[in-house]
C-alpha cells in the first residue's frame, strides 16, 4: 500500500551490512557500537533511513539469514542494549531504522525446528515442510535412505538438492537455500501467528519498518510430489501468497507508521502492482530484472555477458511506467550483488566518472533509492584468488556442487567468473581511511580489505570536493530539494541511442532532463545545448553538444 507524499517516498535509504561496516571492539567483525560511532558520517551524507541487514542471533551459515532467535542479538554484534542505543541515536538525528526480516526459513538450530524434529505430533511438528519422499529401489545418490528419494527434484539456490533427510524424524525437509535453513510451512496457522507476534514485538520497540527477505517464496505449491529445476522458481508467487501478505499487513505493520519492502525473486511488474498499489499489502518490492542482465541466456549465473544498455533501459523504463500506482524500490547493488562500479561502470580509467553517473541514475528515478554501503566511495570488486578466500555460502556451494557433479574440474576453471559473481565483493570491509585494515578494525578482518583502500577511502574523500562521496552528497541534497526528481512522471528519451540513457522527469510545470553517457567514448547530443544545468559530474563544458565518457547531467528542461 502507498500514498504519495509519505516519509519513505521522500527518503534516501542507506543499507548497512553490519559485519563489514565498522568494528568497535577489535575482533575483526563489525558491530552495532561500530555503526553508532559512524552516525555522523551517515548524517553528513544526507540519508534518511538505515536498512540494517540481519543482526539476530544466528549461527551465520548464511551471514545472518539463518535466524536462531528472532528476539536476540548476535553476540558478535553486541547486545539488545546496544541495538536500543543505536535506534535512539538514529531517531535523535531524525533518521529511521528498517530491520531485515527472514521468515521464509529459519536456522536449523531454531527451537521450532529442533522441536519439530523431535516430536512430529507435538506443538511444532508441522511448523516446517516435511515429506516422506518417493519410494526408490536404489536411491544411493540421494540425501536420504536408499529406499526413499526426495519428494521432487528441486535444486537449492546455493547448490545441491532442495531437500535434506533428517534421521531423527525420518522424513525429508525442504530448504530452498542451505540445508541449515529449513523452510517454514506457512499453511500452518500457528506459524503465521508466531511470526506476526514477533514482528509486532519489534514494531513496539520502535523500528520504522521491515525489509522482508524472499517473501514471495512463503507460499509453496500445493503438490510437491514432482518438479525439477530451481526450487525458488517453482515457489515464487505461490497460490496463497497474497492471502498471507494481506493477513501479515492487517496483523502487524498496517497498525504502525512503518514501511515494508518485499524482496521478490522472479516477480513481474504485473504482480508488483497488486502487491504495492493503493490496495496492496506492501509499500515496495525489490525485483531482480536488472540484476540478471549480465547472465547468459542458456547458462544463467554460470555465463558472464556484458550488460546491454538497451536492455537496462528496457527494464528500468518498464518498471518506471508500468508499476502505475505502485512505488519503486530503486537499487543497483546490495549485499548480494557485485559492486556497481565494477559491474555497470569502469572501475579503472573512469572510476570517478562512471561511479557518479551510476549514482545519478539511481537518485533521479521515480521511487525510493537504496544506496549500499561503500558505493558512495566507489568501492570495487575484490581480486579473489582462491575458493578458500570465499565466505559466501552461495558461491562456495554452487562451485563445490559443480565440482562434485563433474561439471568443472576445479575453482581455477571458473575463477574469473567467481570474481565477478561472488557476493563477497559487496561484503569486504568498509574503507574508512588509509590506516591498517582501512580503519575498519584493529584486529584481523573477517574478510580481506580491498587492496586499494589507501587511495579509496572515506577520510580522503571527505576532504575532496571532487570526490565520489561529495557528488553523492550534492545529489542527495538536490533530490531532497526537488520534488520532480521524487514524484515526477518518467519519460524515456532517445530510446535507440546505443550509449546515452536520457529521460525527462515532469511534475506539473517543473521539467527536468537527466542525460547519462554510459560509455567510455564521447557521445554527440544536440538536445542539451540550451538546457541550464543543475548538476553534473564534469566541470562546466566548453562544448555543450558533446557528452564526455560517463558524463552525467541533470538539467532544467526549457
Amino acid at each position: 500500500m502507498n500514498s504519495e507524499g509519505t516519509w519513505w517516498q521522500d527518503a534516501v535509504v542507506y543499507q548497512i551490512y553490519p559485519q563489514s561496516f565498522n568494528d568497535s571492539d577489535g575482533d575483526g567483525v563489525g558491530d552495532l557500537s561500530g555503526i553508532h560511532e559512524r552516525l555522523d558520517y551517515l548524517d553528513e551524507l544526507g540519508v534518511d533511513i538505515i536498512w540494517l541487514n540481519p543482526v539476530y542471533d544466528s549461527p551465520h551459515h548464511d551471514d545472518g539469514y539463518d535466524v536462531r532467535d528472532y528476539r536476540s542479538i548476535r553476540e558478535e554484534y553486541g547486545t539488545m542494549a546496544d541495538w536500543e542505543q543505536l535506534l535512539a541515536a538514529l531517531h535523535e538525528r531524525d533518521m529511521r531504522l528498517i530491520m531485515d526480516l527472514v521468515v521464509n526459513h529459519t536456522s536449523d538450530e531454531h527451537e521450532w525446528f529442533q522441536a519439530s524434529r523431535r516430536a512430529p505430533d507435538g506443538e511444532y511438528g508441522d511448523y516446517y515442510v516435511w515429506r516422506d519422499g518417493r519410494p526408490a529401489t536404489d536411491a544411493t545418490d540421494s540425501p536420504g535412505p536408499p529406499d526413499r528419494a526426495p519428494p521432487n527434484d528441486w535444486e537449492a539456490a546455493f547448490g545441491g538438492p532442495a531437500w535434506s533427510y533428517d534421521d531423527l524424524r525420518g522424513q525429508y525437509y525442504l530448504h530452498l537455500f542451505l540445508e541449515e535453513q529449513p523452510d517454514l510451512d506457512w499453511t500452518t496457522p500457528d506459524v503465521r501467528t508466531d511470526v506476526y507476534e514477533m514482528m509486532e514485538w519489534w514494531l513496539e520497540k520502535g523500528i520504522d519498518g521491515f525489509r522482508l527477505d524472499v517473501i514471495n517464496l512463503v507460499s509453496k505449491p500445493a503438490d510437491l510430489s514432482s518438479g525439477r529445476g530451481p526450487g525458488i522458481e517453482a515457489c515464487a508467487g505461490g497460490p496463497r501468497l497474497e492471502e498471507f501478505l494481506a493477513e501479515m499487513a492487517a496483523e502487524t505493520f498496517d497498525n504502525y507508521d512503518a514501511v515494508t519492502i518485499g524482496e521478490m525473486p522472479a516477480v513481474t511488474v504485473e504482480q508488483a502492482r497488486r502487491y504495492t498499489g493503493p490496495d496492496g499489502p506492501l509499500d515496495m518490492v525489490f525485483h531482480f530484472d536488472h540484476m540478471t542482465l549480465d547472465y547468459d541466456e542458456e547458462d544463467g549465473w554460470w555465463g558472464l555477458t556484458e550488460p546491454s544498455l538497451a536492455d537496462l533501459k528496457e527494464v528500468i523504463t518498464r518498471w518506471q511506467t508500468e508499476l502505475a500506482d505502485g512505488w519503486n524500490a530503486l537499487y543497483l547493488g546490495n549485499h548480494d550483488q557485485p559492486r556497481i562500479v565494477s559491474r555497470f561502470g569502469d572501475d579503472e580509467q573512469y572510476r570517478y566518472e562512471s561511479a557518479t553517473a551510476l549514482a545519478t541514475l539511481l537518485l533521479t528515478l521515480r521511487g525510493t533509492p537504496f544506496i549500499y554501503q561503500g558505493d558512495e566511495l566507489s568501492i570495487r570488486n575484490y581480486p579473489f584468488e582462491s575458493l578458500a578466500e570465499q565466505e559466501d555460502a552461495m558461491t562456495v556451494g554452487r562451485v563445490q556442487a559443480a565440482i562434485d557433479r563433474g561439471e568443472i574440474d576445479s575453482f581455477e576453471t571458473v575463477r574469473e567468473l567467481v570474481r565477478e559473481r561472488t557476493r563477497d565483493n559487496a561484503r569486504t570491509p568498509m574503507q574508512w581511511d588509509a590506516t591498517a585494515n582501512a580503519g575498519f578494525t584493529d584486529g584481523d578482518p573477517w574478510l580481506p580489505v580491498n587492496p586499494d583502500y589507501r587511495e579509496v577511502n572515506a577520510a580522503a574523500q571527505q576532504d575532496d570536493p571532487r570526490s565520489v562521496l561529495a557528488y553523492y552528497q550534492r545529489l542527495i541534497e538536490l533530490r531532497h530539494e526537488t520534488p520532480a526528481l521524487v514524484y515526477g512522471e518518467y519519460e524515456l528519451l532517445l530510446p535507440a541511442h546505443e550509449s546515452v540513457f536520457a529521460y525527462r522527469r515532469t511534475l506539473e510545470d517543473d521539467r527536468l532532463l537527466v542525460v547519462l553517457n554510459l560509455d567510455d567514448e564521447p557521445s554527440r547530443l544536440e538536445t542539451l545545448a540550451a538546457s541550464p544545468r543543475l548538476l553534473g559530474n564534469y566541470d562546466d563544458p566548453t562544448d555543450t553538444t558533446t557528452l564526455r565518457p560517463y558524463e552525467a547531467v541533470i538539467a532544467q528542461d526549457p
